[in-house]
């Protein structure tokens, strides 16, 4: 089975909610972004989310732009990518979604780059810019791969649609919270609990919710409608102003460990 299918199917005999971090992969190196992950698995985190760098990152906000150049400028490239990844299994076992856009996959060689994918250890692809009537042979050479193929659904995606999209869908939906790009934001979207609904009348797929969630506050509100809950920009942040400390990977886990207690529903017991 694959690990995200593994994943989801624990979480739900344990009644429990999910946990994802994003990270630019080489950000600010790859060899952190291999320390991250390691560390990632110890702490709780249930799916790693890499993002692939790219020169025009169009679903990104700012902090993830800049995450992007800094990965390009480390000489990240998905060769470089799927090493790290074959890397991170010798150690651990926590699924891994490459967030990639279409180019790189088609410069590299479809076919090729999902049979490379999964021999390194990647569970799944979300192609930022890959929609399922223009996706041709990709969800077939996925299957035969064994890799989840992640789609997205936006607040402004019609009723339709949704239905197309989610039953096309594999590992689980990633249902983006607001309009626009990636991004921090002081408040969570009022209508996630709406679309979660008409999401799930089309599948029974874990839906994660992601796009602005960067407080405990709003992971605990967001876990409430969702079967995982997506941080990246906050994460991503965290890593920039970090970056150059001997205690980068630290400062990151202790971000995190609040986020993640707050998605699961943890309550810090009072001494």
């Amino acid at each position: 089975m694959n690990r995200i299918d593994e994943c989801f199917a624990r979480l739900k005999t344990e009644k429990q909610k999910g946990f994802i971090a994003y990270i630019g992969a080489g950000d600010p190196n790859l060899e952190i972004t291999r320390q991250l992950a390691l560390a990632f698995d110890q702490v709780g985190v249930d799916v790693l989310e890499l993002g692939v760098p790219f020169s025009d990152p169009l679903a990104d906000g700012l902090v993830n732009q800049l995450a992007s150049q800094r990965g390009l400028e480390s000489g990240t490239t998905p060769p470089k990518v799927l090493a790290t990844v074959e890397a991170i299994r010798k150690k651990s076992q926590i699924p891994i979604v490459l967030y990639i856009y279409f180019n790189l996959a088609h410069k590299y060689g479809l076919e090729r780059f999902i049979q490379d994918a999964a021999r390194a250890g990647v569970d799944g692809l979300l192609v930022l810019d890959l929609p399922p009537e223009e996706n041709g042979d990709y969800e077939t050479l996925m299957r035969q791969a064994g890799l989840r193929n992640i789609y997205l659904v936006a607040p402004t995606t019609p009723d339709d649609r949704i239905e197309l999209i989610v039953k096309r869908a594999t590992g689980f939906v990633y249902y983006v919270s607001r309009e626009g790009v990636t991004g921090m934001q002081k408040k969570v979207s009022e209508t996630i609990a709406q679309m979660t609904a008409k999401i799930r009348a089309h599948t029974d797929l874990p839906i994660a919710v992601g796009f602005g969630i960067s407080t405990p506050e709003q992971a605990r509100t967001v876990a409430v409608n969702a079967e995982a809950v997506v941080v990246g920009s906050a994460v991503v942040n965290q890593i920039a102003e970090h970056a150059k400390s001997p205690k980068l990977v630290e400062h990151v886990i202790h971000f995190l460990q609040e986020l993640i207690d707050a998605a699961k529903q943890r309550r810090k017991v009072l001494k």
